[in-house]
């Protein structure tokens, strides 16, 4: 049988007998760091062995509960996932006996903050620890009515399904978890396994609701948990200067978010690459795009603060939809999408903003534009109006923009999302993308072809300058522009020489 309150019980089918176990506060929280191969692909390794962490009792919490996203981090990231509840003193059992051991199951959300992981030094006390961090329910179904082998595990945000996984995928069964596990220390009634999460592990941001289910739907009545739900909302009280502070880097951003490609290594903008892009234009960039089938890559009709500046980062996003009053009364105002982001853009970044050409209101002004700058930012981008426009023209980031206009964002727009794909200046630009301008423009740039694209930017504009060098002293184009075979031998001992 089911039950749905909190404190969790699992009772068994003789309902005057006294519950299995209760666990409100379970006296351990064992986590396994990667249990699914979908989510190994995602992540590049495929551990031989399971490994584990400690989650503190404190971070339990029932469904319907609110979690805060601490002041000053931005990646906060969910992990549904199935949790073991053990039902008698267990130790060193065999594979073959430990799902015997296991008295119930439910559903688990593994929260982690990316922005304390540098800080624990893999040993995720704070970066999985804190108050809230592990909800789980809403109810437990029984051990011995389930087949370990055919569970299931989802995960909705916002309404929208993001993970699936199911207990075929696993690379450790159950079984094993508590074997291995009772090998050195004595699990205990109450004591709970988190199993590991599918991929599809993502973000979430104040404002979002995420829901976890555990089921069985090949079962008889396709037994289920129920949905475990959590709300975000956003953190007040700031880290103190007694501690590390959060902090997060490319790296970080891309495990946190999910974007890691399958088998490879986390992708980031490093200080060289940033330097090669510097120091070619866009239009440049633009042929080696067009080389590669990528037309549509330029935001356009835009105007920079400092077109002698050029602008190069990865991309975050900010979206607004067209004004509606209530939506912008229950959006608009408090701590909105639009102030999130600008909190929360980071050194090196671009603010990206889709605000669909609309050119009559501001979607920007002089102390969000400060805001950004004072975080490091390399710039900010949007395709309508900039608000107090003298002043965000004097501050040393370059913004562009669709054109002045005094109105407030209420005018035409409700601050919507952040950190999604959008549409800006007719291009569609993803978060991660790497953004670069000059007086001639901005590109958005798929990051799998970041290197590829500059490395052979850089050769082109040699190329360009021996050409260059040639029509200067006098020689006519033809055959050198572009080169034939002749100027090409004549380039390559050109080249030896500089």
């Amino acid at each position: 049988m089911i039950s749905n309150t909190f404190p969790l019980e699992l009772i068994p089918d003789d309902e005057e007998a006294p519950p299995v176990t209760d666990i409100a506060r379970p006296g351990k929280i064992i986590a396994v760091h990667l249990n699914y191969r979908s989510r190994a692909a995602q992540r590049g390794r495929t551990p031989a062995q399971p490994s584990y962490f400690f989650k503190p009792s404190s971070s339990v919490a029932a469904s319907g509960s609110e979690l805060e996203r601490p002041a000053g981090t931005e990646l906060l990231a969910f992990e549904g996932e199935i949790a073991l509840i053990i039902g008698r003193p267990t130790r060193r059992v065999s594979p073959e006996d430990g799902w015997a051991a296991v008295s119930g199951v439910t559903a688990a959300n593994d929260f982690g903050l990316y922005d304390l992981r540098a800080a624990d030094k893999g040993s995720n006390v704070r970066s999985k620890g804190g108050d809230g961090f592990t909800p789980l329910g809403p109810a437990v179904l029984a051990a011995a009515d389930l087949d370990p082998d055919a569970l299931r595990v989802r995960t909705w945000l916002n309404g929208e399904l993001v993970q699936e996984g199911t207990t075929d995928d696993l690379l450790f069964p159950f079984g094993r978890l508590v074997a291995d596990l009772s090998q050195l220390m004595t699990l205990e009634p109450g004591d709970v396994i988190l199993t590991g999460t599918p991929a599809g592990s993502s973000v979430t941001r104040p404002g979002d609701t995420v829901e976890v289910e555990v089921d069985a739907p090949t079962a008889p009545g396709a037994p289920s948990t129920g949905r475990l739900v959590t709300r975000i909302a956003e953190g007040r009280i700031p880290f103190g200067d007694f501690g590390t502070k959060p902090s997060v880097d490319d790296v970080q951003r891309a495990e946190a978010w999910g974007t890691v490609a399958p088998g490879a290594a986390a992708w980031r903008l490093t200080d060289e690459l940033r330097a090669k892009l510097a120091s070619v234009s866009t239009a440049t960039l633009s042929s080696q795009l067009r080389k590669r089938g990528l037309d549509n890559v330029s935001i356009d009709g835009l105007t920079s603060t400092r077109p002698g500046t050029r602008v190069v980062g990865t991309a975050r996003t900010l979206r607004y939809l067209p004004n509606r009053e209530d939506l912008f009364a229950a959006h608009g105002g408090g701590y909105n999408a639009q102030k999130r982001a600008f909190d929360s853009v980071g050194a090196g970044e671009v603010l990206v903003i889709e605000a669909r050409g609309e050119r009559g209101s501001g979607t920007v002004g002089d102390v969000l534009a400060l805001r950004a700058q004072v975080n490091g930012a390399a710039g900010i981008v949007t395709d309508g109006g900039v608000r107090d426009l003298a002043v965000v023209a004097a501050l040393d980031i370059p913004t562009y923009h669709n054109g002045p206009h005094p109105a407030v964002l209420g005018r035409r727009h409700v601050p919507w999302d952040t950190d999604v794909t959008i549409a800006c200046g007719g291009a569609a630009v993803q978060p991660g993308d790497v953004i670069v301008g000059d007086a001639d423009g901005l590109l958005v740039i798929p990051p799998a072809l970041v290197e590829e694209v500059v490395d052979d930017a850089i050769e082109q504009e040699r190329e360009e300058q021996f050409i260059a060098e040639q029509v200067a002293a006098g020689h006519p184009v033809d055959g050198l522009f572009p080169m034939d075979a002749e100027w090409r031998e004549r380039y390559r001992a050109w080249l030896t020489q500089h």
